[in-house]
This record gives C-alpha cells, sequence and structure tokens, in this order.
C-alpha cells in the first residue's frame, strides 16, 4: 500500500493529537486549507472509531479557531469525501477545512450542494 498519508514525517504538521494530525493541504483552493488525518490508515469516516470521531470533532474546533485567529476568513466549508463516487481520491480518511473568503466566488448560496451542480440551486434567482 502506497498511501501519502501513511508518511507522517512528510506532512510537516500543524499539530499532532493522540489521533490525528493536522496539516496545510498541498494542493489548496483557499489560503490556510487544511487537512486533518487520523494517524491509522482507515478509508473511511465510517471506519473511524468513536474515541477518533470525538478526537476529530475537537481537532476540527482547533483547526477552525486557528485560521479564524491566522486568517480572518468570512467562514468555512468543513468536510470530506467519503468514498470514490463521493470524489475520494486518498484512500485515508482526511476531513477537510476550508477557510472562506468575501469574494471568493460570485454567489457561495448552497455550499457544499455544488457538488452536484445540475441539483446545487434549489432556490429561484428571480425571487428578491
Amino acid at each position: 500500500m502506497d498511501c501519502p498519508f501513511c508518511h507522517p514525517e512528510n506532512l510537516d504538521p500543524i499539530h499532532e493529537g493522540e489521533l490525528f494530525i493536522t496539516f496545510r493541504d498541498k494542493f489548496p483552493v483557499s489560503e490556510g486549507h487544511t487537512l486533518i488525518i487520523p494517524r491509522r490508515h482507515c478509508a473511511s469516516f465510517q471506519d473511524l472509531t468513536q474515541e477518533e470521531k470525538q478526537e476529530l470533532m475537537v481537532a476540527i474546533d482547533r483547526t477552525v479557531a486557528d485560521l479564524a485567529y491566522r486568517h480572518q476568513p468570512a467562514a468555512f466549508n468543513v468536510g470530506w469525501n467519503d468514498g470514490a463516487q463521493a470524489g475520494q481520491t486518498v484512500f485515508h480518511f482526511h476531513a477537510h477545512v476550508i477557510p472562506r473568503y468575501e469574494g471568493d466566488v460570485e454567489d457561495p448560496r448552497g455550499g457544499v450542494r455544488w457538488v452536484l451542480p445540475d441539483r446545487a440551486r434549489y432556490w429561484r434567482t428571480d425571487t428578491p
């Protein structure tokens, strides 16, 4: 198995918890884009133990607070791609914390709904 996340010495960690490691995404979509991975190899959120899921929430909270302090974004997208059909390309579970900045897209409404663009816009554009 050649998992890029199973070699933490190559990741330049920002924070290391007992069960998770946090580091900046090597291909960021915004300034501060951060990944959170479990130390042990598992592909899916469903493979995480309850203890890991609890520490993941703590790591997300810590990461959001750190990014808010360092970068002052307007908002965040937080989530993960769970499985190939959801867009996962590295099959070691990883959560994305993506800072969002005023004006980074023309209309941010719908957020993660845009993973299926033809179904994302549930509101009418001609309604105030």
